[in-house]
């Protein structure tokens, strides 16, 4: 609207017979493909004023004085030759994924092919011919008896890879892997490392079986890898990195939110997703690996609720994109690290072999629950029901110094009242407390 300032105010403009053709012929002159606009002039509140109308293009971007420009907030900001592509790609519903590679059907991995056709099967989201090769055919894996790129990352061979470290501080590396199998199988393999590097203990809810409860939700840390390796932009051969620490994973990948995406819309429940790679996303689709309908933030936050400890941040730097799953340091670990010792009950556990009185101690809460509990448990079992009863936040080594017996002989007796249900830890193992089901 010309004739208009800044704060919507009205303030008319001054028209010539000739400053619309003018105006027609400067746009029409200057950008490529040639932009035609409509023009009105509307008299408003006795002043004029001109709207411009201008369809929007089917086939982007336009050039303007044969340079690209994208508009951010109050700038514009020249497009690079990728973005150019990207979005040359984007509206002629290509993607980069979806060109032919000199690879042929017959080179792919059958280990991974025979993994994807089960799946696919289990899904019912394709109703398969029989013949995978032809399945391809209709899926669009392979375009004119080629294999298309996207066929070729998922089950054959090529140079992009995921790299992934453990990381004791941010200079140390304890142990790392670069993946480099066909995708579809690259991902199981990944997890597998993820889960060997991440803490894992269990719940006993008075059931057979114990519950696992993993250091992270597997689902979340899934799902964000699965985005990682398809929403990558595969024009950069840079790896996918993911880095475990003891209080965090990053999953980094090259790429950045697609066609106008913005991480204020990943915080909502109704954003439309944006497909880098649309065949990627159509095989991880098919076999039920993900959803294609822009769910993926809102499922992993309600596999947050169930984590209250974990915190996740998503950063999209204009090329670089990395999802991050932190947890408070954990000082002490009850069931799988019975050798460490939290901060505040150091003094406790350097001393406890220098307090006289503290067997005695022991000796009379001894005697104050004997009686009042199950009749097979052991004196040092009874012990440890007690303090906890009085401190339902008692830290093992609190527990290993008023009793007098090792931290390891406190793990055992802990799972065996877990057994038994007389005990259940609620909470992480920082914050979390000792509920136990034994009143005295």
């Amino acid at each position: 609207m010309i004739g208009c300032n800044n704060k919507s105010e009205i303030i008319g403009v001054s028209l010539s017979d000739e400053s619309i053709p003018v105006w027609i012929n400067e746009i029409k002159q200057n950008t490529q493909p040639a932009v035609f606009p409509d023009f009105e002039v509307q008299t408003v509140e006795g002043r004029t004023i001109v709207v411009v109308r201008i369809d929007e293009y089917p086939l982007k971007p336009i050039a303007f004085k044969d340079r690209y420009y994208r508009r951010r907030e109050n700038s514009n900001h020249l497009l690079s030759v990728d973005e150019i592509a990207e979005m040359r790609f984007i509206s002629l519903s290509y993607s980069f994924d979806s060109f032919e590679v000199d690879t042929k059907y017959k080179d792919l991995d059958q280990t991974a092919l025979t993994l994807f056709d089960k799946r696919l099967k289990e899904t019912g989201r394709y109703v398969s011919s029989g013949d995978l090769q032809d399945d391809f055919e209709k899926l669009g894996f392979i375009n004119n008896s080629k294999v298309t790129r996207a066929a070729q990352l998922l089950f054959g061979l090529h140079r992009t890879g995921i790299h992934i470290g453990r990381f004791k501080a941010r200079d140390t590396i304890i142990d790392d892997v670069v993946i480099r199998s066909p995708l579809y199988l690259a991902v199981e393999e990944a997890m597998i490392f993820i889960k060997k590097h991440i803490s894992l203990a269990y719940e006993f809810t008075g059931e057979l079986r114990r519950k696992e409860r993993w250091q992270y939700p597997l689902q979340a840390i899934r799902e964000s890898l699965l985005n990682a390796v398809i929403h990558k932009d595969y024009t950069n051969h840079t790896d996918v990195i993911i880095k475990i620490f003891d209080d965090s994973i990053e999953i980094t990948n090259p790429g950045h939110l697609m066609n106008g995406l913005t991480l204020s819309d990943l915080q909502t429940n109704d954003y439309k997703p944006r497909h880098r790679n649309k065949l990627l996303v159509e095989a991880f689709y098919l076999t039920g690996d993900i959803e294609k309908y822009g769910t993926g933030f809102i499922r992993l936050r309600k596999w947050l609720r169930d984590y209250p400890e974990v915190t996740y941040n998503f950063t999209d730097w204009g090329g670089v994109m990395q999802m991050e799953y932190r947890v408070p340091v954990r000082v002490a670990d009850d069931d799988k690290v019975p050798d460490r010792v939290s901060d505040e009950v150091s003094e406790d556990e350097k001393s406890a072999d220098k307090v006289p009185d503290r067997g005695a101690v022991r000796v009379a809460e001894d005697e104050k629950v004997a009686d009042k509990v199950p009749d097979d448990l052991t004196n040092n079992q009874k012990s440890i029901i007690n303090f906890m009863l009085q401190n339902n936040r008692i830290s093992m080594s609190e527990l290993s110094a008023k009793t007098g017996i090792s931290k390891r002989k406190i793990l055992d007796n802990i799972n065996k009242l877990r057994d038994k249900n007389l005990l259940k830890r609620e909470g992480n193992n920082k914050s979390g407390y000792w509920q136990v089901n034994v009143t005295i």
